[in-house]
């Protein structure tokens, strides 16, 4: 990872089509693996793997495709304290490497529908959608996942203008996604969910499409890799070192004023939300730290295991709350 430190105050807002391919990346695959042979648990979700919108990609049993949260209790022989893979689903004979990317609009006969191709720039907007199951209705029943039952995360194409959100559902299973306004360019638009009923109940989906915000677009150069940055007045420094297709921790400190943060308060039943999006394609991940939660008296070091599958650039968000405000950090990640 490089040094430096990248000044950039991201929004505190909380908050595709698609493509084949054939090669592993990593959120690409952010895959809880076994970590007999590794330093660490990984705690993520892993995204569906890239297909074209009109075909599924190939279904492997469930669990093996979709990233996990460890349970809490679970550990790891011979690593006092590290989240295990010990009463995993799925996790039996799971492959040392996966496709995983979150680029496609539909997967396994679960589809992210909308009849929205472009948006208007400059003013918030609402963006409908639904998610339709393998009977080609939409689906109504999903379950809780980090509090919440579906996540949507809107990106423009030069990894700017990060959005997170926890759209409402209506009983007919519309959604509706309340965006903040978006700058002109292509964006990929994620929607993060897990059935509760169906085929494949319990399997965790992310699917995506692009919409065009007409205008002038103007793209953003990536900042260069870093390991510290700011965001609302807070220092963020991460520390670890990325390698593609190798499992690793990163560990975060937040501070203020030159003093350590101690009172983060929890975000969707953690003390952060980490997403990370590829430069190359715009494969997105999120992770959660391994720490407890107790209280408002999280920090001021969180540690999260991250196993990415390709190098290069990562534009990492680490979302946190204090005093009842969310704060949004970005910074550049290098993965060798």
């Amino acid at each position: 990872m490089n040094t430096g430190t990248e000044h950039q105050k991201s929004p505190s807002t909380e908050q595709g089509d698609s493509s084949a391919t054939s090669r592993w990346a990593g959120h690409r695959v952010l895959h809880a693996c076994s970590l007999a042979l590794a330093v660490a648990a990984i705690v993520l979700f892993t995204l569906p793997a890239r297909g074209s919108s009109t075909h599924s990609a190939p279904a492997g049993p469930p669990g093996t495709d979709h990233g996990m949260i460890a349970p809490p209790s679970a550990t790891t022989p011979g690593m006092p304290g590290m989240p295990g893979m010990a009463g995993m689903p799925g996790m039996a004979g799971m492959p040392a490497t996966a496709t995983g990317e979150g680029l496609a609009a539909e997967r396994d006969g679960y589809r992210l529908d909308s009849a929205a191709t472009s948006l208007p720039a400059g003013r918030a907007v609402t963006y409908p959608f639904t998610v339709t199951g393998p009977d080609g209705r939409p689906v109504t029943d999903f379950a809780e996942v980090q509090t919440k039952q579906l996540h949507f995360y809107a990106i423009r194409s030069d990894l700017t203008g990060y959005q997170h959100l926890h759209p409402t559902m209506a009983p007919d299973g519309t959604w509706t996604a309340e965006l903040t306004a978006l700058e002109p360019g292509t964006w990929r638009l994620y929607a993060s969910f897990t059935p509760n009923t169906g085929p494949r109940k319990g399997s965790e989906f992310v699917l995506s499409r692009t919409v065009t915000v007409p205008g002038q677009a103007t793209a953003a150069p990536l900042p260069a890799a870093t390991d510290s940055t700011t965001a609302d007045g807070y220092a963020i420094a991460v520390r670890g070192e990325l390698t593609a297709g190798t499992p690793a921790p990163l560990i975060v400190t937040i501070s203020k004023d030159g003093q350590p943060v101690t009172d983060l308060q929890p975000y969707l039943d953690s003390y952060a939300h980490l997403s990370i999006v590829h430069e190359g394609d715009q494969a997105l991940a999120h992770l959660h730290p391994t720490t407890p939660v107790h209280a408002d008296h999280g920090g001021p070091t969180l540690t999260l295991y991250a196993l990415l599958g390709e190098p290069g650039n990562w534009r990492a968000y680490l979302q946190f709350r204090t005093a009842g405000q969310l704060h949004t950090a970005a910074l550049t990640l290098h993965v060798a």
